[in-house]
């Protein structure tokens, strides 16, 4: 009887906080977007709103944890 190889588990902290595109880029949400907001421009706002590509140092570590695409 051959040996199956058993699945990996997807790291699901890291689901709810990453997405991998069509394309294969890493994109995730910005920090420092969910309160006291009141000081902070208006124009540092609208860009905290925008998602990111993940910078390719830290791509390695979202793949490994994120094996079958999030």
């Amino acid at each position: 009887m051959a040996k199956v190889k058993t699945k990996l588990k997807t790291h699901k902290g890291a689901a709810k906080r990453f997405k991998i595109t069509a394309t294969g880029k890493v994109v995730s949400r910005r920090a420092f977007a969910r309160h006291i907001l009141t000081s902070k421009p208006a124009s540092r706002k609208r860009k905290l709103a925008q998602a990111r590509v993940v910078s390719p140092a830290d791509v390695k570590h979202v793949r490994a944890m994120l094996p079958y695409g999030g």
